[in-house]
């Protein structure tokens, strides 16, 4: 069985690396059978449904992850592999097909994307991946007792050590721009949190929004000379439009601390970044033992990633063109994205 290990393959797109490694065959859940993995015991053979809500790096890393952990459980499964491209819409009719198509599990990656599966089925187990807060999102009762049909591994950033981050490289900032899209509620618990940081090192955060990808190239020209630097979450709308951000920011001197790898590896300065295949991955171990061990989603607590559990990580071709002395930050161990 093939093993996709490094993170600079899924900048390409996971169905590209699936396609190349033949890691996976992907098949409707109603369609012919198309297994992966050396098969369980039982014999059993699992469908399988995965809505992911755009492509960008972290979100086909943890796909990516998820994948892997079936096949090294060694049960046999057919996928079908869904990607919404961003559309709410689009991710309610996946959903829907998915559950029409009797899956004995769908793995939702992202807030929308867990939203539209949890509103198509009460029934299905659910497994969620890169998603902020399971319980704020309503997708849970509580994120340590979920109550219902659906848990999964949370993406919760460690938004106080990347404000730490930011005033390290960025001793002379005063005002923060805080960049995020309104339509994904992740990213407003993540951007109250950034805030609240700010405030208490004497820093002020200014917010700057967007409702779609469209509306990005415009926001970003406005904070320059509005902001020291820019702080964005792990935003998928900001994150899959992370190159045209860098561009506009880099060419300003305005340094942007980021909420994962990808986005640094897309041109931002530096993270403290959630290791996304790994989380991917443990959401796949839940999935195996709901779907073998007849574990219960609603007695499975929420997983979480520690900040010491999470990469420090930088960009010094984007350091070396805005002035930024990073080298503190290869003293600590970070990691150089810059050629990823």
């Amino acid at each position: 069985m093939a093993t996709i290990i490094d993170r600079r393959m899924f900048a390409k797109g996971f169905a590209a690396t699936a396609v190349a490694t033949g890691a996976i065959a992907l098949a409707g859940c109603s369609g012919e059978e198309a297994p992966a993995g050396s098969g369980a015991a039982s014999g059993t053979s699992y469908k399988i449904g995965v809505l992911q809500l755009t492509e960008h790096s972290a979100l086909d890393a943890a796909n990516a992850g998820f994948v892997k952990a079936l096949d090294d459980s060694g049960i046999t499964y057919e996928i079908e592999q869904q990607n919404a491209q961003n559309d709410q819409s689009a991710c309610q009719t996946i959903a829907q097909t998915l559950v029409n198509d009797g899956c004995d599990l769908i793995l939702a990656i992202a807030t929308p994307a867990a939203q539209a599966v949890a509103g198509a089925t009460s029934d299905i187990p659910i497994i969620g991946t890169a998603i902020t807060d399971f319980a704020a999102s309503d997708l849970v009762a509580d994120n340590d007792a979920p109550g219902g049909n659906l848990t999964g591994t949370s993406d919760m950033n460690p938004v106080a050590d990347q404000i730490d981050l930011l005033q390290k490289l960025v001793p002379e900032a005063k005002t923060v721009g805080l960049l995020y899209c309104t339509a994904e509620s992740n990213s407003d618990i993540q951007i109250a949190m950034a805030k609240e940081e700010l405030e208490a090192i004497g820093l002020t955060g200014v917010e700057f929004t967007v409702s779609s990808s469209n509306e990005i190239q415009s926001v970003v020209e406005s904070m320059v000379g509005q902001v020291d630097a820019i702080y964005t979450p792990t935003d998928n709308t900001i994150a899959a439009a992370m190159t045209q951000v860098a561009s506009i920011a880099n060419e300003a001197k305005v340094p942007t601390i980021c909420g994962e790898v990808g986005m640094v590896e897309a041109g931002g300065l530096a993270s403290v970044s959630i290791n996304y295949e790994e989380l991917g991955y443990r959401a796949g171990e839940m999935a195996v033992e709901i779907l073998t061990e007849g574990s219960d989603p609603a007695e499975m607590p929420v997983e979480t990633m520690s900040a010491a559990e999470c990469d420090l990580v930088f960009n010094q071709v984007t350091a070396d063109e805005i002035g930024v002395d990073v080298s503190a930050l290869v003293d600590e161990g970070g990691e150089d994205v810059s050629a990823a």
